[in-house]
């Protein structure tokens, strides 16, 4: 199996919709299509402040994909990197996609000059934390969020 690890383009749409809709599920999430419609142009657009998207094939099929941004760092000069959105569909889980799609954001923040690279994920999520466990580093921080 080789898995191939591109940027999004426009004709990925539906595949990336699929994905991503997938993605979502995974953590009981439902949005709306303006939020699909949106997150898709952002991916596609040219404002420094704008997703990143890249999308892992196998065989020519679309079976992952990887949301990353560049954003300012009190603590450094230089923007860092943060990796909002990874997902390898269940059938390639453990081949290789997940890694690659990592590898291909720490290849962008290389690129760009980010010296840091970061993701969160749930404590629960026990297959891709031992991914992360191998190609990152497990921090102390605990996550707050404003209450709803």
């Amino acid at each position: 199996m080789t898995c191939v690890v591109r940027s999004i383009e426009a004709k990925d749409e539906p595949y990336w919709r699929v994905l991503w809709r997938d993605y979502l599920a995974f953590y009981k999430t439902e949005l709306p299509d303006e939020i699909y419609r949106t997150q898709f142009d952002r991916l596609l657009g040219d404002d420094a402040q704008d997703f990143h998207g890249l999308i892992a094939e196998v065989d020519g099929q679309p079976v992952g994909l990887a949301h990353y941004l560049f954003h300012r760092h009190g603590w450094k000069v230089e923007n860092v990197c943060y990796l909002q959105d990874l997902y390898a569909a269940p059938d390639v889980r453990g081949k290789g996609v997940g890694r690659a799609l990592i590898e291909a954001v720490y290849q962008a923040a290389d690129a760009a000059g980010a010296p840091s690279v970061y993701w969160l994920t749930q404590d629960f999520n026990t297959p891709a934390r031992q991914l992360y466990d191998r190609i990152g580093e497990l921090t102390p921080f605990i996550k707050y969020t404003r209450p709803a």
